[in-house]
């Protein structure tokens, strides 16, 4: 067992069970000190795993990284995504419109511009807004940690969902007024451009490319570690705070699962346009946006 991916886990599950480390630490019957060095990856007996997955209401194999893992809390998907791209030597992205790990600053301005409109009034806006906080440090958190880490990161884009992310703009779903509106086409509108820029450039460790054949269902991500690779599959998106989404998140480690969709990600890949004519495109697709706001 590796008690460093124990406690990771452990931590996504506690924040996914939306219970307080002090209520899970009293009826584990250890001090709030304790569970938290098990999260740093303290040595753990397989009968406290067992309690903690009880009280979790996980399987003990989700604990020990067997099996599917699932996550209906956005903050707690992203922590656990947070401890799988700090082991990640490869990040391979099939099907999104954008990279969450190349996102530029701008991004999460507008990201917290929108979620600062769209809270209502009162306490259910104060709840919105610290959801949106922790899901804003959840997201600029992995970002560091991959400027820092630098691992290969291969993204193929889907020319559809850019179209949609250039129409709606980012945080669509969310009700906003007009100019806030505006602005998150712009921003999605510049994030399209620094891809089409780091496509002509092609810095070394980055590969990324645009299909605009058939593309998965559902979009996915392979990490790829030194040991183990983890398949991700989510409808939680970095762009909506918690209460504007509802969906399940599933991460696997098992090999037929990887296998399989490592095979669908090579076969996309081989198709796809790369380069200056993949850059040309993207700008295309801008430029088309604006002509069709105008």
């Amino acid at each position: 067992m590796k008690f460093a991916d124990i406690g990771q886990q452990l931590r996504a599950y506690r924040m996914e069970s939306g219970m307080r480390a002090e209520e899970i630490a009293a009826r584990l019957g250890v001090s709030r000190a304790a569970l938290y060095r098990y999260e740093k990856g303290e040595v753990i007996k397989l009968e406290t795993i067992r309690r903690l997955a009880e009280l979790l209401k996980v399987s003990p194999l989700a604990l020990l990284g067997i099996g599917i893992e699932y996550f209906a809390r956005p903050a707690a998907f992203q922590e656990r995504l947070r401890g799988l791209e700090e082991q990640a030597d490869q990040v391979l992205q099939i099907g999104f419109p954008y990279c969450d790990l190349l996102t530029s600053d701008g991004f999460d301005g507008a990201l917290a511009e929108a979620w600062r409109q769209a809270a209502p009034p009162g306490a259910e806006g104060t709840a919105m807004l610290a959801q949106a906080d922790q899901a804003l440090g959840a997201l600029i958190a992995r970002k560091r940690l991959h400027a820092a880490r630098r691992p290969t990161v291969i993204a193929v884009l889907g020319e559809a969902a850019i179209g949609s992310f250039l129409s709606q703009g980012l945080c669509y779903g969310l009700d906003l007024p007009p100019a806030t509106r505006e602005r998150c086409k712009e921003a999605a509108r510049q994030e399209v451009l620094a891809l089409a820029s780091l496509m002509d450039s092609m810095p070394l460790g980055l590969q990324i490319g645009l299909t605009r054949g058939p593309q998965p269902a559902a979009p996915f991500v392979v990490l790829r570690g030194r040991e183990r690779a983890h398949v991700v599959t989510s409808p939680l998106s970095a762009e909506l705070p918690a209460g504007a989404q509802v969906g399940v998140a599933g991460i696997t480690a098992a090999d037929e699962a990887v296998a399989a969709h490592q095979r669908i990600a090579e076969t996309i890949w081989r198709e796809a346009l790369k380069g200056p004519e993949a850059a040309e495109r993207l700008r295309e697709l801008a430029r088309r946006a604006v002509l069709l706001a105008d």
